[in-house]
């Protein structure tokens, strides 16, 4: 017997609840799960050194994290609509901190990826939860703003984290990249507990079809494109585990739209104001996802340091960062599709231009910088209303809505990374912008989907 996933019902009077304070408390689950996402990357040849291991075991601690990180965040939605927000919320911090420590100890690489895996299936309930209280605590004539703040402290993540890992790595050693995490942690709890009030859970059964199918087929897509150029896996095997994950997704759909009462009521992802949001956001972290691999791989190619690479790479999230807070506002005074709009067309020609800039024998490092930058802009102008329109759905108003929506967000980055595999073997940098470009520019032809009403 299920029971169809509903919104849990809101405590009487939540008037006074968004407070900064509060939000400073959600945006440190924010900050410590995308610290934890990329905080390895500039260490991971010294952690590999340290277990005298070769780099395609090393991506299973990147591939572990991101496996269970992204196909878990639907369920992690249902289970804080089923618990409470609040208390799932806090879980998932004090787990980040537990596996960061148990991560900085591990006397194994295996065991290393186990915690590392684990850190993932903890950090899946940070995005649906955090959205989901930011909803609930914060009125529409606030939220763009609230949704702004936690895209600048995603940006600021981005920008940090690779270089904190590398400082912290290079000054102490490996195991204490992990350690910064376990404080923010921490405080985000503690905060938390102090600032936020409790969010009621509610009686839900759980579609066990629904929700396994989902969570495997989305295991299995991101499984697949990881697979894509790495040494030793055979060609034909990629291709097989996404078309096997494709024909279980399908299973999810269909068997959601017989289903009476489904762990996602899939008929509401189309619904315009999510079916948007979701594509905008997808091509927003598709475009990222490109841009935070392959400019620096082919800036190094044609001979400019990677520390060099790493300055100009930093313009863009640097930009995003620093810009989220100004589009939240303008979302809230102009309304999200215009704002969004605005940001995907900038983000088209920003990939137009690294398109063009990339493609020289010699890239000009000035022209890529500011290219990214603009791009950066671009960034800042989709994510902020995307969520905050994704929030305004029907769908958004269910914990499983909001991580489908956060599933499809992290999707476009894998998506992007295993297209830049693919594609810089065979073709230039140039393609490869090219392709950001138009998919780009189909998000921003999505926009135009549906009812335009004011502050939509």
């Amino acid at each position: 017997m299920t029971t169809r996933t509903q919104a849990p019902a809101a405590p009487p009077d939540t008037s006074g609840a968004g407070t900064p304070l509060a939000l400073s408390a959600l945006l440190a689950g924010t900050l410590v799960g995308t610290l934890t996402n990329n905080i390895i990357n500039v260490p991971l040849p010294q952690i590999l050194s340290h277990f005298d291991a070769s780099l395609e075991d090393g991506a299973l601690l990147a591939v572990g994290f991101l496996l269970t990180f992204a196909a878990s965040m639907p369920l992690a939605g249902w289970v804080g609509d089923r618990f409470g927000r609040r208390r799932v919320y806090c879980l998932a911090l004090l787990g980040t901190a537990v596996c960061a420590a148990g991560a900085a100890t591990a006397p194994t690489l295996e065991i290393l990826v186990a915690w590392r895996a684990l850190g993932g299936f903890a950090a899946a309930a940070f995005a649906p939860a955090v959205m989901g209280l930011i909803t609930w605590l914060f009125d529409a004539n606030r939220r763009a703003r609230a949704v702004g703040a936690w895209a600048t402290v995603n940006g600021i993540g981005q920008a940090v984290g690779p270089s904190l890992g590398g400082f912290v790595a290079g000054t102490w050693g490996w195991r204490w990249v992990f350690v910064p995490l376990v404080p923010i942690a921490l405080i985000g709890l503690a905060g938390t507990l102090r600032w936020i009030p409790a969010f009621p859970g509610r009686l839900l059964g759980l579609d066990a079809v629904g929700a396994t199918t989902l969570t495997l087929g989305s295991a299995g897509i991101v499984l697949g494109l990881s697979m894509f150029g790495k040494s030793g896996t055979a060609l034909s095997v990629p291709p097989a585990i996404l078309a096997v994950s494709v024909l279980v997704l399908v299973w999810f759909v269909v068997h959601c739209l017989r289903a009476r009462e489904p762990f996602v009521d899939v008929r509401l992802l189309v619904e315009s104001r999510f079916a948007r949001s979701a594509v905008a956001a997808f091509a927003q972290m598709f475009c990222l996802g490109t841009a935070l691999l392959a400019v620096p791989l082919r800036l190094t190619a044609t001979g400019t340091s990677t520390a060099t690479a790493g300055m100009i790479l930093f313009a863009l999230p640097a930009v995003m960062a620093l810009l989220a807070p100004v589009a939240g506002r303008t979302t809230d005074r102009i309304g999200a599709r215009r704002v969004l709009r605005f940001g995907l067309v900038v983000l088209a020609a920003s990939q137009i231009a690294l398109a063009v800039g990339l493609a020289a024998p010699q890239p000009d490092p000035m022209w890529v910088t500011v290219t990214l930058a603009v791009s950066g802009l671009g960034i800042a102008a989709v994510q902020t209303p995307a969520a905050a329109g994704s929030t305004r759905s029907p769908v958004g108003a269910q914990g499983t809505g909001l991580g489908v929506f956060n599933l499809i967000r992290f999707g476009g980055s894998a998506v992007g990374a295993a297209w830049v595999t693919v594609a810089l073997a065979t073709w230039t940098a140039g393609i490869v912008f090219a392709v950001c470009a138009a998919v780009a520019c189909l998000a921003f032809a999505a926009t135009f989907l549906g009812p335009d009403p004011e502050n939509d």
